[in-house]
């Protein structure tokens, strides 16, 4: 693990929420994807962020910390093989690859590389 991505909430009002974490809260908007059902905003000048993830689209969400790895492909065949229970297989998103998993607590987590963008950083 590299180090933290982003910080992942469920919402039921995309609206709603976008004007409370953008109006009352004052964060600045990171990228608004919601067509796509997301919308991040930024915390200061840290990369990771909070990302409203839109229940309506994402129906089994839960809050959720998503990590950096350098590879989803083998971080994810390496925690497998100690047990690690994922959600699903690894999907490719718009900067690499991701998949979440849950701790034996019920903790959300999701593992993220930038394997996309690599060239790019």
């Amino acid at each position: 693990m590299m180090n933290y991505d982003n910080y992942l909430l469920p919402v039921d009002d995309m609206g709603k929420a976008r004007d409370y974490y953008e109006n009352t809260l004052g964060l600045a908007l990171k990228f608004d994807f919601s067509a796509k059902g997301m919308i991040a905003f930024r915390i200061g000048e840290e990369e990771p962020a909070i990302i409203l993830k839109d229940v309506s689209r994402f129906g089994e969400s839960k809050p959720s910390v998503w990590l950096e790895v350098e590879n989803v492909e083998s971080e994810y065949a390496r925690l497998k093989a100690k047990g690690v229970a994922f959600l699903s297989e690894p999907i490719e998103i718009h900067t690499g690859l991701a998949v979440e998993f849950e701790d034996p607590f019920g903790n959300r987590f999701g593992i993220t590389d930038y394997t996309k963008t690599a060239a790019n950083r």
